[in-house]
């Protein structure tokens, strides 16, 4: 069992390729907006562990996912900022002890 990290590069391709066949790098790199040189590291970094294999033809290569038994370890990273409501306090006239009321 291969443990991935949650929120990484590698489980964001992991997934492409569990969902896509067959897959450039190219495309892999427009579909996650990285670029293409960093997507070829990882998948480098893939093929000595046995996890991808890389076909190139002439001008593109095809990435082959090899393996399916990964395990997403960690916890998810939140992506978004919530966005909290405030409350309008309202300071009312009976509170007031300025010079106005007196």
């Amino acid at each position: 069992m291969i443990e991935i990290t949650i929120g990484s590069l590698e489980e964001q391709i992991i997934k492409l390729l569990k969902k896509m066949y067959p897959i450039t790098t190219f495309e892999i790199a427009q579909k996650l907006r990285v670029s293409q040189r960093k997507i070829e590291w990882v998948l480098q970094k893939f093929q000595m562990k046995g996890i991808v294999k890389l076909e190139p033809l002439s001008e593109i290569t095809y990435v082959r996912l090899l393996r399916s038994d990964f395990h997403f370890v960690g916890s998810k990273q939140q992506r978004r900022v919530l966005k909290h409501s405030t409350q309008n306090i309202k300071e009312t006239t009976e509170e007031y002890d300025g010079i106005m009321y007196t």
